[in-house]
């Protein structure tokens, strides 16, 4: 089989199993596993073999024109270098995980047979954006993600959370797919076409007119997509779905698409110098506030969402410096580490019977209850601190080298400006990073008071998850000195200067936050607030649906007061308010872009109802009082209508009379 024939299979896999899971999940439930496991893995084989075959050597490219349009042609293409064959086989690891995690978490669910098609869907449609040769077919694959993650986000409709947040995520990315389109197609029309190689060739000649505008539209509909500022707040709000929906769109669906999308065209964002310090700006800026604001966080996921905020900051900004081979490195290596988190934090809610790190820190012994999750879950946390010898550490710090080449002048591939830009805000991010890793963890693992209930085993296909996830975790950053090859030959062997000063940073923000929680443990009341209800048979969607996002933490029918044992407050003092909420953007969102529009339709609904209907009931007011008046004259009486009639002739014969003398 060609490897061209291997390509077209990986992304159509996983949609026959979508559409088989739809068609079957009802008639036979029996089939929703198989179809949800199966096409998975075997596109994750594939996906493998095409990375083999490729091997990091010259792109894989074939196309075939779809249909003629009479200007720009749209093609069938696939372009596959090492970028994509590696980012594909991420795509595939995380979501067969995923599939095969669901099928233990949401083993009761009604839905999981529809769940399940959508899970493969969406894994469909990245892989159809990582291996598209075509922008219009990727912009396919860009969309059919966003319409995916409105009906996952929204699992649990039962409850306003989850309405209310796949609704925003759907907007919120619509928002910035507008402008993306009108740069699609300025860049199809300067290029004469949408293949990425046409496009690349016309951006080295110089064919591109506006090059500055073509890059910010094409940022707008990043922005939205990856969730970097200010297109970011629709991200924690997703956390309403599944954690396991959220293990997949964090690690290797909808916000990695934004990132590939840049790094496949980053020539295209190159030839504009002001656009680079804007991606620099926006990068900054999302790794920056997202780590304070995960500091802040009292839900788990929503630390998590914050989390990855960030991280993807990180990729933008070693997209912002020119160099796509530390993005791209950053984005497997995160992949790994962020489903692994998100994955082992379903484990917990499970066990914990709450979303909430401060219920969670009045539970002794929850550790030892959930040993598989303790364990991964340290090895992911260390990945995300950028602690050596973790993945997140080569990543982050190819990332960090990266910035530190363009500030001091050694490459010409960014404006020098945007090289501090992200090297200022990536050290001052690995400081919070660590900061809020480590409080996580001493929260959920570490805390006092009510012994945490014992809910039995997790089943096996949960557990085993997530140690096959730790294994990248934990190596797959030193596999650097092999990566070269995949990456344009550029070197990710650490800097020493910011290696040493990444990971001091780290660990300065890790000793801190222990040293703030011991303070204020030792000032917390030992006696937990309330009886704790327990929930041993509670099933993890229940729990979730109960129990997401909520400002005064709940367990069970006990409201608590925010934990006095909190690191984050001691750390963030008066701004930890305003972290908490995100810095009060939807609040500013809500003013600039929401009061307003409502007050449109309000107008509109006035103008509609009071002019236009008023138009409407005049024009049938003069024929309804024409016939009320008519209608008067019908009487029925027949001696009314004879001296109607009468009186008609004796007018008729006298106007008559008088026309007859007038003349």
């Amino acid at each position: 089989m060609t490897t061209t024939t291997l390509a077209v299979l990986v992304p159509l896999l996983p949609f026959l199993g979508a559409a088989a899971g739809l068609l079957l999940g009802r008639t036979a439930p029996g089939y929703v596993r198989p179809l949800a496991v199966l096409p998975s893995l075997t596109s994750l084989v594939l996906a493998v073999l095409v990375a083999v075959r490729q091997d990091g050597g010259q792109a894989i490219n074939a196309a075939t024109e779809l249909t003629p349009t009479g200007s720009v042609p749209i093609e069938l293409s696939l372009h596959i270098d090492g970028f994509a064959a590696l980012v594909a086989v991420l795509v595939g690891v995380v979501a067969s995980c995923v599939q095969i995690y669901s099928t233990g978490y949401l083993r009761n669910d009604p839905r999981c047979p529809s769940y399940a098609a959508l899970i493969s869907l969406f894994t469909s449609a990245m892989l159809l954006v990582v291996y598209s040769g075509d922008l219009i077919v990727l912009l396919v694959g860009w969309e059919v993600m966003g319409i995916c993650s409105y009906f996952l986000v929204g699992h649990y409709w039962e409850t306003p959370e989850a309405r209310a947040a796949s609704i925003k995520a759907f907007l919120v990315t619509k928002l910035g797919d507008v402008p993306f389109l009108i740069g699609l197609f300025a860049l199809g029309t300067d290029a004469g076409s949408f293949r990425i190689t046409t496009v690349l060739g016309t951006v080295a000649s110089g064919g591109l007119h506006h090059p500055t505008l073509v890059a910010l539209l094409l940022l707008a509909g990043v922005a939205g997509k990856s969730a970097l500022f200010p297109l970011h707040t629709w991200l924690p709000d997703a956390m309403a779905g599944p954690t396991p929906v959220s293990a997949l769109i964090h690690a290797a669906t909808m916000v990695a698409a934004g990132i590939y999308f840049v790094a496949r065209l980053l020539p295209v964002f190159q030839a504009s110098s002001a656009a680079m310090v804007v991606l620099a700006v926006m990068a900054a800026v999302t790794m920056a506030g997202s780590a304070l604001a995960a500091l802040a966080q009292d839900d788990i996921k929503r630390v998590l969402a914050y989390s990855t905020i960030g991280q993807l900051g990180y990729m933008a900004g070693a997209l912002a410096v020119g160099d796509r081979g530390a993005a791209v490195f950053h984005l497997l290596s995160h992949g790994a580490f962020k489903a692994l988190l998100f994955l082992a934090a379903g484990v917990i809610i499970h066990a914990s019977g709450t979303n909430s790190l401060a219920v969670m820190s009045r539970m002794t012994g929850l550790r030892s209850r959930v040993p598989d999750a303790y364990w991964t879950m340290t090895v992911a946390l260390l990945a995300l601190a950028a602690i050596p010898p973790f993945s997140g550490f080569f990543s982050k710090e190819a990332v960090l080298g990266a910035a530190e080449h363009v500030a001091t002048g050694h490459t010409e591939h960014a404006p020098g400006s945007a090289g501090w830009i992200v090297l200022i805000a990536g050290l001052v991010t690995a400081v919070l990073t660590a900061a809020y890793a480590t409080r996580l963890w001493l929260l959920a693992f570490h805390g006092r008071g009510v012994e945490a209930r014992d809910h039995g085993k997790e089943p096996r296909s949960m557990t085993v998850v997530l140690w096959v996830l730790a294994v990248p975790s934990l190596a797959f950053g030193l596999a650097y000195g092999a990566l070269p090859d995949w990456f344009d030959g550029r070197d990710l062997t650490p800097v020493l200067t910011t290696s040493v000063l990444g990971t001091g940073l780290a660990l300065v923000g890790g000793i801190v936050t222990y040293g703030a929680w011991r303070h204020t443990t030792a000032l917390a009341p030992r006696v937990p607030m309330g009886a704790v209800v327990a929930h041993p048979d509670a099933e993890p969607a229940r729990v979730e649906a109960e129990a997401i996002a909520s400002h005064a933490p709940t367990f069970g029918d006990v409201a608590y007061a925010p934990d006095p044992a909190d690191p984050g407050r001691l750390l963030l003092g008066p701004l930890h308010r305003h972290a908490a909420v995100g810095f009060h953007l939807d609040a500013v969102y809500n003013v600039l872009f929401v009061r307003p529009v409502q007050a449109g339709a309000t107008l509109v609904r006035f103008l509609d109802r009071e002019v236009v209907e008023t138009y409407v009931r005049g024009a049938a007011a003069l024929p309804r009082l024409l016939g009320a008046a008519v209608r008067r004259a019908q009487t029925g009486n027949v001696q009314t209508y004879v001296s109607a009639l009468l009186a008609g002739t004796v007018v008729l014969v006298v106007a008559a009379l008088l026309v007859a003398t007038g003349a």
